[in-house]
């Protein structure tokens, strides 16, 4: 058996929120420096997306050098999840992305943007770790979810993420509904995301189904120059809606009266 000193730990590294755009901040007056410290040593990496890590990596270089030439680091992509009637199979094998940290190096879990694991399918490599005894630990960075609810003046003592809302306009006018039901009954901000080229059509959908007088709050491209939180009354909302940029992510929050 591997003596749990020879064992690699699994480090959850925080992405930036601006999804690499062309007007991006400078990487590190968004992550603290220990943090592009730790990523450009990690020699081995597990990511949604290949592509994107690699870009990660350069705009860490250019802070802190990269322990090796970027061709020579390891990244492999998490498996799709799996949609429709097969999102209820068997669950996929993911020890095998731990195989290094079982070997004794760290590995770097990297998400699209923000924190790893949050509103993120790497929650499913992190549970493996545990389960393999591999040790965890999260670095600090930004969260868009936590951001936009501190930003919001909403109530942060009782907070509640949904992730992504039906996409079918009836099934999402319902659920918008009995969402605003248990926010008045808990006093409970309610969280949302939504792909950025929709964000427009979750706005609509929103003002057109909750109560006028519902707290209704939308930050925009945060931690982004052009970023913005705005917390308005749906009915405030209704006389002079937001513009979205076409590729700026953004977090939907309420709160019923």
């Amino acid at each position: 058996m591997t003596s749990p000193s020879a064992i690699g730990r699994l480090l959850l590294v925080p992405n930036t929120l601006d999804l690499g755009t062309s007007d991006s901040p400078a990487i590190d007056a968004v992550l603290p420096t220990a943090v592009l410290q730790t990523a450009a040593r990690l020699l081995h990496w597990v990511a949604e997306d290949a592509k994107t890590t690699r870009a990660f990596l350069k705009r860490v270089d250019a802070v802190a050098p990269l322990a090796r030439p970027l061709q020579a680091i390891d990244i492999r992509e998490l498996p799709r999840p799996a949609k429709g009637a097969h999102a209820a199979a068997s669950p996929v094998d993911l020890s095998p992305l731990l195989a290094a940290a079982l070997a004794g190096s760290d590995i770097g879990l990297i998400s699209e943007a923000g924190l790893p694991a949050v509103a993120d399918p790497g929650a499913l490599l992190v549970a493996t770790a545990h389960r393999l005894g591999i040790g965890v630990e999260a670095l600090p960075g930004p969260s868009s979810l936590t951001l936009a609810l501190a930003a919001s003046g909403l109530n942060g003592q009782s907070f509640a993420f949904l992730g992504y809302l039906p996409t079918d306009a009836g099934q999402r006018n319902a659920r918008i509904q009995a969402l605003q039901q248990q926010s008045r009954r808990e006093r409970q901000t309610q969280i949302a995301i939504e792909t950025p080229y929709r964000n427009a059509a979750l706005m609509a959908a929103l003002v057109d189904a909750l109560a006028p007088d519902t707290q209704l709050s939308v930050a925009c491209g945060l931690t982004l120059a052009q970023g913005w939180c705005l917390t308005r009354s749906v009915a405030q909302w209704r006389l002079q809606p937001p513009e979205f940029g076409r590729h700026l992510p953004a977090v939907f929050l309420w709160l019923a009266c």
